[in-house]
């Protein structure tokens, strides 16, 4: 529910270091370079950023192609996208049964198969009339066909519908659901609500999941953001409530707190956050790593969070483009690149820009 446009608080960007603000201008920031990634060597930072595309309307999943382009899905419009690098913007379709929630629903996530050069599947998670789901699609090139359900039953509410799908480096599908409004159901193992699914291609629960079903991880309030680290380790970003938002480790059949613990807590049982920020900060929705970091998009926050990753350890988090494009939803690095794909979602409900404000920029890090 959270993620309202705000002004950065005087405290806020008293907070922030000239390095900080440079690099919102595209400079490096030298305390980036030594403020946690102990032992790694690496040293990249954001540095040029450029336009690859504008005219969107709430994009909100990416995926790479082999062929290095991206699908790209808009919420409200429930079409796909292909984007080149060179910025040329196709709809490859629409998708069929996605309805809006009047707030965050809609079609949501897409993950390219792992298998495409042999069933050009895309996969998407989107809301339907009763409820949240993950289905399969085929893209021959051209067109978008063959829609087929493989998880459905997903509650889904105005807000908290997490909407994040991704292949993991295991070949399975992995999926962020959000509690639906509804806190209770982030701790019952019997509900797929406020979890992290993990599932084969067909939808079905991946082998060695903790519970048997569906189920890799509960305890998560809006989880959005999933993504893998050089080791094969799974980092996830997640909406709090109204004190913090969390960066989290995830490891199977671990539980993350919600709604027992916002932030940290001492509750037995409990999995504490890696890291975690005051809700003006933040309200995260995508993750990615890159180069020894991960790369977090803030949309209250309307900054980039670079936290440098040592083993299991996430250091000192330095913020990057704080105010100066807006709300952020996805970042995505790009593949064979030392470089990002970054997202806004300025034209959503608590962004207040016209459709057609969006952009996805490109991020170079050296």
């Amino acid at each position: 529910m959270r993620g309202f446009r705000t002004i950065t608080s005087a405290a806020t960007a008293a907070a922030l270091t000239a390095g900080l603000l440079g690099a919102a201008a595209g400079t490096s920031n030298a305390s980036a370079r030594s403020d946690g990634a102990t032992g790694s060597g690496i040293d990249s930072v954001p540095s040029a950023v450029r336009t690859v595309s504008s005219g969107w309307t709430v994009p909100w999943g990416l995926s790479w192609l082999p062929d290095g382009s991206a699908l790209i899905t808009e919420r409200d419009s429930f079409k796909l996208f292909k984007l080149t690098q060179s910025g040329t913007k196709t709809q490859i379709g629409a998708v069929p049964n996605v309805v809006t929630t009047g707030g965050e629903g809609g079609l949501l996530g897409v993950a390219v198969s792992p298998n495409w050069n042999s069933d050009h599947y895309v996969y998407l998670m989107h809301s339907a009339s009763a409820d949240n789901r993950i289905v399969r699609m085929t893209y021959d090139g051209s067109s978008l066909s063959g829609y087929k359900v493989l998880v459905s039953g997903i509650a889904k509410n105005k807000y908290h519908n997490g909407g994040r799908i991704k292949f993991g480096p295991d070949g399975y599908l992995y999926a962020t659901t959000g509690d639906a409004q509804n806190s209770s159901l982030a701790q019952d193992k019997d509900s797929v609500n406020g979890k992290i699914l993990r599932m084969t291609t067909a939808g079905k629960p991946a082998p060695g999941n903790p519970f048997g079903t569906l189920v890799y991880s509960l305890g998560h309030r809006n989880p959005q953001g999933l993504t893998w680290d050089a080791q094969g380790r799974l980092w996830e970003a997640e909406f709090g409530n109204s004190k913090y938002d969390e960066l989290n480790l995830i490891e199977s059949g671990k539980n993350y707190g919600w709604p027992t613990c916002e932030g940290s807590c001492s509750t037995s049982g409990m999995t504490n956050p890696k890291r975690q920020w005051t809700v003006s900060e933040a309200s995260p929705s995508a993750v990615t790593y890159a180069d020894g970091a991960l790369y977090m998009a803030a949309l209250r926050g309307e900054r980039l969070w670079r936290i440098p990753v040592d083993g299991t350890n996430a250091g000192t988090p330095a913020a990057y483009y704080v105010g100066q494009y807006g709300r952020l939803r996805t970042v995505e690095k790009i593949p064979g690149q030392n470089a990002l794909w970054l997202s806004t979602t300025n034209a959503d409900n608590n962004g207040g820009e016209p459709g057609g404000a969006d952009k996805v920029f490109q991020i170079d890090l050296r």
